[in-house]
């Protein structure tokens, strides 16, 4: 996910030989990824379980479906590859809706559940950003595709636009309440939380596709003020929590002495840089709103800053575990 976000955006601010160095990498790391999942459901499958029908582990899951969704749109993007963007399409289709009804029907009817305190965090709206993941792709591929099946493809991004707000609604709701009526320890500000914004940046890169395909939906041509006045909303609700997020990370590592160690969580910090400033770039697009391009210009330095921050420190963690067990 945070690569590949990262990858899209540098390829919108014209950095294409670093955008194809990314895809490379990219495209190795989901196979990667892949192989150490079916490994770990073959050799583990009691932790798998576990992690599924936990209130903490199991909205991680949703990671599966926005990485398959933002790798297709990356293939888009940098090499035009829409054969291969619609077959991660349909692998992002197919995982959403299994792990969507699957996690929370089992959190439902879970007997023993923890209290909000304990079971809500950031990572929750992974489920947000895993439904906008779907809806960016979907609009993306709809215009190569011909009539009727490229308003169909429009109307089930719409759709997952609408849905992945209301479920933003839900959950922001429970994650601003435990903000401000539980006490926040320092380990309690993981680094997902930066989710809150990246939700909301995904959801502003999915309006400004909506807007850019209206001539081509009539659904979305009756719209447009609608699409345009609550893409701006998910904008401008993302850029709020930016200083916000920055103040808390202050506040962790800063006045309570966090220890800032690399973290596997910390690519939860990574994808939002990057998927805010690929949604500043599309939205003053679509929008023509170019005064805003500074931001994106600059945010993506942020965003490739953060990348290679968190890159290194997951080398360091695997080169000093890989000496350790030849050592031991």
């Amino acid at each position: 996910m945070a690569t590949g976000i990262v990858d899209t955006a540098s390829e919108q601010a014209g950095f294409h030989a670093l955008a194809m160095g990314f895809l490379w990498l990219n495209m190795a790391q989901f196979v990667a990824l892949w192989v150490l999942t079916l490994w770990r459901i073959a050799l583990h499958s009691d932790a798998v379980w576990a992690d599924l029908t936990g209130h903490q582990t199991a909205p991680g899951f949703f990671t599966m479906v926005a990485g398959s969704c933002v790798l297709g749109g990356e293939l888009i993007s940098v090499t035009r590859a829409y054969a291969l963007g619609f077959a991660m399409w349909g692998m992002g289709v197919a995982l959403w809706i299994g792990l969507m009804y699957f996690v929370f029907t089992m959190l439902t009817v879970k007997e023993e559940k923890p209290s909000l305190r304990r079971g809500i965090n950031g990572g929750w709206l992974l489920a947000v950003v895993a439904n906008q993941a779907v809806a960016a792709l979907s609009a993306a591929l709809a215009n190569h595709l011909p009539q009727p099946y490229r308003l169909h493809l429009n109307f089930l991004a719409l759709s997952m636009w609408l849905c992945g707000g209301m479920l933003y609604t839900w959950m922001m709701s429970l994650i601003f309440y435990r903000y401000t009526f539980f006490r926040m320890a320092p380990g309690d500000l993981s680094p997902p939380y930066w989710i809150n914004m990246g939700a909301m940046a995904i959801s502003t890169l999915v309006g400004a596709r909506l807007i850019e395909n209206a001539p081509d939906a009539w659904f979305l041509e009756s719209l447009l003020p609608f699409l345009k006045g609550f893409t701006i909303y998910y904008w401008s609700t993302g850029t709020w929590w930016i200083p916000m997020l920055v103040i808390l990370g202050v506040w962790r590592h800063g006045y309570q002495r966090f220890p800032l160690t690399y973290d596997p969580l910390y690519w939860g910090l990574v994808f939002p840089l990057g998927m805010y400033t690929a949604a500043t770039f599309e939205m003053a697009g679509a929008m023509d709103l170019g005064f805003l391009l500074p931001l994106p210009h600059v945010f993506i330095y942020a965003a490739l800053t953060a990348w290679a921050l968190t890159f290194w420190g997951m080398l360091n963690s695997l080169f000093r575990f890989v000496r350790t067990a030849v050592a031991d």
